[in-house]
C-alpha cells in the first residue's frame, strides 16, 4: 500500500519533467500569438507588459483585471497606457497578416 521513497522520487521527477514540458509548450504558443499580434515590435518594459498579461488572465477568468492595476500605485498610470499600445499593436499585427 505504501510506496517506497525511491519510487515517490521518480514519480516526482517525472512530472517535473512533464510540468517543464507544458511550461514549454504553453510559452511556445503565447509567443507565437504575441508576435503575430506585433508585441515584438513594442517598446515596453517586461514589468509592465506582464501587469497587462495579468489583466487580460483575469478578464478572461472573470474577474476585473483593470482593478488589479489600479491597486499599484506607480503600475496604474503606465498599466493605464499599455492596454492601447497592445491593442494598437494587435491591430496592426492582425492588419499585416490579411
Amino acid at each position: 500500500m505504501k510506496k517506497p521513497s525511491s519510487k515517490i522520487r521518480d514519480e516526482i521527477a517525472r512530472l517535473q519533467e512533464q510540468l517543464k514540458a507544458a511550461e514549454i509548450r504553453e510559452a511556445e504558443r503565447i509567443g507565437r500569438i504575441a508576435l503575430k499580434a506585433g508585441l515584438g515590435e513594442i517598446e515596453i518594459e517586461e514589468a509592465t507588459l506582464q501587469a497587462v498579461f495579468e489583466d487580460l488572465a483575469k478578464r478572461f477568468r472573470g474577474g476585473q483585471g483593470v482593478s488589479n492595476g489600479g491597486k499599484k500605485s506607480n503600475g496604474d498610470a503606465s498599466t493605464g497606457a499599455s492596454p492601447g499600445a497592445v491593442t494598437h499593436g494587435a491591430a496592426q499585427g492582425s492588419t499585416g497578416e490579411a
